[in-house]
């Protein structure tokens, strides 16, 4: 039994039969996202129009959350925008 675990016995870490990870990186990225975030962005920019989601700029809760002047409190560094899929949250400027 000890001999399984001496000497790499058994194992199938061999440095000159199989490919490296580094060299699969590319192929192992596209596959994780096949989407370009840059060009994502971009069509997402081209496609806004103007003045979509003004209404949520005016609102109190979103100028003291900027100010951070809500009860005397800063440090509020994150704002969570929720709604249901296709209501328009991506295109808000």
């Amino acid at each position: 039994m000890s001999q399984l675990f001496n000497n790499n016995y058994n194992c199938f870490n061999t440095t000159n039969s199989t490919p490296t990870v580094a060299d699969d990186r590319p192929h192992i990225l596209a596959w994780l996202s096949p989407l370009d975030p840059r060009l994502r962005h971009q069509d997402i920019r081209d496609r806004r129009v103007g003045n979509v989601g003004e209404w949520i700029v005016q609102t109190e809760e979103f100028r003291n959350w900027r100010t951070g002047s809500e009860d005397g409190k800063s440090g509020s560094e994150v704002l969570f925008l929720y709604g249901g899929p296709g209501v328009g949250k991506t295109y808000i400027r």
